[in-house]
């Protein structure tokens, strides 16, 4: 009788054990929704490709875990994405959401994944709101807050001397964070400011006004195709004779070098990320992307990669155990990774602080129109909304 009472009381500590034993997850689901149609679809599809190759130079693993990266197209709608993200978080029942390009969509999706207490690693969409007063312990971005790009162009253009300068930008949250972005560090005068449809492709009446302005140059954010087209039309109407054009990384990025071509030489631009940064990381990167795609990489898929290396490094750290929430959230606050770019780190906003470059499109010794890396404009950069976030628990 004692010894079975013994074996009773083995048997019921081995159980108590593997009960408070962390488990790690057999296979990590990804839920990738993003822009694959439309004006802005070479942006998610440049996401999508960035991340799938960092999932195979982790041999189709996250932190040692099996990966699954299922792919949806947004369709740059916001009830679409709603209910492809509500399929994604009950259906599919994924671990981490990424790959919205539109603020628009981000704010759309936001609320209902912090609510289902999943995280969101942003591999591009940096809205005002997440990193000021509706900052969340589920939201991390792997790319950059809206502004801050256009923060570094407002100094650039500012230091290259133009006194009268017009913008131009979808009328959309991402456009007004853009050019708040450069108007906070721009030290001349606005003479032209523009809100275009935001699936806009046609910009006569735009360059009308901007003829008849008196600019002497011209800050546009305008991304994938939206760019591809008003840069055409600018170049066009001979406009680029009067002023000079600039641009962040996105409006001035190789998907839309590739579609506009020569006329594109000349233009700089803001980026906190280049082809030619010299690091092993990077130019693996470089190489293997454009060996794999055909092409060379864009920010897009630079920020894509970086967030499938941030969800590697965090499931890493805790095992692959992903039910303690707090802990996951811990594990991606000490931003366990490498960026491509270098100096990453987050600050109390889930936001990056990270130094911002100047890139200028040039015919490179390959004859290659492409851009190159030229100087940097800030250093350790915070977004202008942190203050602003008071963090919940």
């Amino acid at each position: 009788m004692k010894f079975k009472n013994m074996r009773f009381v083995a048997a019921a500590a081995a159980l108590a054990c593997a009960a408070t034993t962390t488990l790690a997850a057999d296979q990590l689901k990804i839920g990738m929704l993003t822009t694959l149609s439309g004006p802005g679809a070479a942006l998610g599809i440049d996401i999508r490709d960035g991340f799938e190759l960092a999932v195979k130079h982790l041999d189709g693993k996250l932190g040692d875990v099996d990966a699954k990266v299922i792919v949806v197209d947004d369709q740059l709608n916001p009830d679409a994405a709603k209910q492809a993200a509500d399929r994604m978080l009950k259906r599919d029942k994924v671990d981490f959401m990424t790959g919205i390009v539109f603020s628009n969509i981000m704010l759309a999706v936001g609320q209902p994944v912090f609510n289902s207490e999943t995280f969101y690693i942003s591999a591009n969409s940096g809205p005002s709101q997440y990193a000021g007063e509706q900052c969340n312990p589920y939201f991390f971005s792997a790319s950059y807050q809206n502004d801050q790009l256009d923060e570094a162009a407002g100094q650039l253009v500012t230091d290259q001397g133009y006194k009268k300068l017009a913008l131009v930008a979808p009328n959309y949250p991402a456009g007004r964070d853009h050019l708040n972005g450069f108007k906070r560090f721009y030290k001349g005068d606005i003479v032209m400011e523009e809100y275009t449809q935001l699936k806009q492709l046609d910009y006569g009446a735009e360059l009308s006004k901007l003829r008849a302005s008196g600019a002497d140059a011209v800050y546009i954010f305008l991304p994938g195709g939206l760019g591809v087209n008003f840069i055409k039309q600018f170049s066009g109407a001979g406009l680029g004779d009067d002023m000079k054009l600039f641009a962040p990384g996105f409006s001035a990025d190789e998907d839309v070098i590739a579609a506009v071509g020569e006329s594109m030489v000349g233009i700089q631009n803001t980026s906190q990320w280049a082809h030619d940064m010299d690091s092993d990381l990077n130019r693996r990167f470089v190489a293997d992307f454009e060996k794999e795609y055909g092409r060379l990489p864009t920010m897009y898929a630079s920020q894509g990669y970086d967030a499938a290396l941030l969800i590697d490094g965090a499931v890493r750290k805790v095992g692959g155990d992903l039910a303690d929430k707090d802990a996951v959230r811990t594990a991606l606050e000490s931003a366990p990774f490498e960026a491509l770019q270098g100096n990453f780190k987050f600050d109390v906003n889930h936001y990056p602080i990270q130094d911002f470059h100047v890139r200028e499109v040039i015919k490179d010794d390959q004859g290659r129109v492409t851009n190159r890396l030229v100087g940097k404009v800030f250093e350790n950069h915070r977004d202008a909304y942190v203050e602003q976030c008071k963090m919940p628990s």
